[in-house]
């Protein structure tokens, strides 16, 4: 399967993060983004090119800015003219560096959008970079509701009617945050994190059946909701089968992939009686517990064997 390319507007990019305009396009609010990562064109400055990548965001810091002082008016004119070029997507001067006059023309031959910053580039390029792997990460949308327990992100997945949004607002008065019900937009953020939020059009609001639509964040505050959580754990519900085995000791650690990455699961059968919100909250403390390295499943198996004489 091909994957999809996202993109995000310039325009927003320049909004989060301060940037100050010395030259905009007449169509810069059609202007796309589509690479996460940021290039320093030191050595194309120079007249090297070769697996130039025009369209990240190009930043001219010290280096790169002392270079192009130390050439001629001329040569400066020259060096710039080859680069806006080459279609460059955008130009950031950062620390309040001064802006060549030949950049500033350049930029406008080539309608190329010019900003400024005062941060440094080594921190714009890292403040960028990240959200931009946010904004631009691989994503699905996976029916289920996500809720923060303790800290944990929680991804409660089962089939329609099984009590996932009731649980989620009992989880909620019992003080955890709510933040996506129904349809959750998972984004893959890095090789080993998924995070997840609702989408907007229902953001923060959670659907009971025999009531109907409930704002969360009006009924019980800002503090109960919460936009986006790292995906930590998966509780998949199921309705309760007679006869069937179920987990009782946890020794064994299921994982579900979602986006290439493996998630660890359990599963939670459902019957009428089981008091979820408890469960889930025991599930998320056990779960922090795992990765504090205190397995309460393996510890019990050894206090088991050492009473049956058992020595590994």
């Amino acid at each position: 399967m091909q994957s999809k390319e996202y993109t995000i507007k310039l325009s927003e990019v320049v909004q989060k993060h301060n940037l100050k305009s010395v030259y905009v396009p007449d169509n810069y609010e059609e202007i796309l983004v589509s690479r996460p990562d940021l290039s320093r064109p030191g050595l194309p400055f120079a007249g090297y090119f070769t697996d130039f990548e025009n369209e990240r965001i190009q930043l001219i810091g010290n280096m790169e800015h002392s270079y192009l002082a130390s050439l001629s008016c001329e040569s400066r004119r020259e060096s710039l003219k080859e680069f806006f070029a080459h279609n460059v997507k955008a130009v950031v001067v950062t620390t309040d560096l001064s802006i060549f006059d030949e950049l500033l023309e350049e930029a406008k031959n080539s309608k190329t959008p010019l900003f400024s910053s005062s941060s440094t580039t080594s921190a714009l390029m890292a403040a960028i970079t990240s959200s931009l792997n946010v904004s631009l990460a691989e994503r699905i949308t996976q029916h289920g509701v996500l809720v923060e327990v303790y800290g944990e992100g929680i991804l409660i997945l089962g089939d329609s009617g099984v009590g996932k949004s009731e649980t989620a607002i009992e989880l909620v008065k019992r003080g955890h945050r709510l933040i996506a019900d129904d349809m959750v937009e998972i984004k893959k953020v890095s090789a080993i994190t998924l995070v997840g939020a609702a989408p907007e059009l229902i953001r923060h609001y959670i659907e009971l059946r025999g009531i109907g639509i409930v704002d969360v964040k009006r009924i019980f505050g800002m503090g109960s909701v919460k936009d986006s959580e790292k995906i930590d754990l998966i509780i998949n519900f199921e309705n309760w089968v007679q006869g069937k085995m179920y987990d009782r000791f946890g020794l064994d650690t299921e994982y579900t992939e979602i986006l290439g990455i493996n998630i660890p699961s359990i599963t939670i059968p459902v019957k009428p009686g089981r008091n979820l919100a408890v469960i889930i909250e025991i599930a998320a403390m056990n779960h922090r517990q795992k990765k504090m390295g205190f397995n309460t499943a393996e510890e019990f198996e050894k206090r088991l064997k050492e009473q049956a004489g058992i020595i590994d």
